[in-house]
């Protein structure tokens, strides 16, 4: 099944249609591939659409899967923002994050603090599908970007295994590989040489929200001394005896005044 997703597999699905009635046509008249279709990846169809659509092929398949229905997609302004700070240092400056349970890559959302990205099982299924869904966007301009604004951002969040390590420990990323360098590899790769104009509206405003958050001065500072002073159990350590010897010397040299 893997190999029929695969892009430069693909063959247009009106062709294997025409081949299903030639092979098959008493049976065909009663069961349209398209259902069978839709019945063979129905683990895939994470928003349960009906099989009333034309597809061109597999992989268009998958990517329809993917996104909700075209009414329910935002709009896409000529302009492309993106994080400015990976996840660590957003999470320094107070950012939570949490998983969402949905699949699909739209429901990636930014309130009150809060950024709550969907579950990214990172299994070797999934880079394959995505690469694929990645590449078919690429190579066909009717096809607006929305898949690959996810992974994008995603990209500008993750730029260490320090920030896959984070996304991991509040169950947003799940490894089949044990070895944080490969993830973070797959992430920082799946966009290489991607070329885009607009963004979805959604996530442009997510990221001016980000990088807002992280630059207001308090947030800022926040972020500044847990890296300076918190970044590790032995400095947290001294930073605190350092302010308990601080306090001690102040309340001795009170005493020494009063007396």
């Amino acid at each position: 099944m893997h190999e029929l997703l695969l892009l430069e597999n693909q063959v247009p699905f009106f062709v294997i249609e025409e081949l299903y009635h030639l092979a098959l046509p008493s049976f065909s008249n009663s069961l349209s591939l398209i259902q069978l279709t839709f019945d063979l990846f129905k683990n895939l169809n994470i928003h349960e659409k009906a099989p009333n659509v034309k597809i061109q092929h597999f992989t268009d398949l998958l990517r329809f899967f993917e996104l909700p229905n075209e009414n329910e997609l935002p709009t896409r302004p000529r302009e492309v923002i993106f994080p400015k700070y990976s996840a660590t240092q957003l999470h320094e400056a107070g950012v939570k994050f949490e998983v969402v349970s949905s699949k699909c890559v739209l429901d990636l959302n930014f309130n009150k603090g809060v950024l709550k990205i969907p579950l990214l099982d990172f299994q070797d299924s999934m880079e394959a599908r995505v690469r694929n869904i990645l590449a078919l966007e690429q190579c066909d301009p009717r096809k607006p970007l929305y898949f690959t604004d996810f992974f994008l951002i995603l990209d500008r969040l993750v730029n260490t295994t320090t920030d896959v390590d984070l996304l991991s420990e509040k169950g947003i990323v799940v490894k089949s590989h044990g070895d944080n360098n490969v993830v973070t590899f797959i992430i920082n790769n799946l966009n290489r040489g991607i070329f885009r104009v607009d963004m979805n509206k959604n996530y442009c405003d997510l990221c001016k929200a980000l990088n807002a958050f992280y630059e207001l001065r308090w947030h800022r500072w926040k972020a500044l001394l847990r890296y300076q002073y918190f970044s590790s159990p032995w400095r947290s350590a001294s930073t605190i005896a350092a302010i308990i010897l601080l306090v001690l010397t102040l309340i001795q040299t009170i005493f020494s005044i009063i007396k």
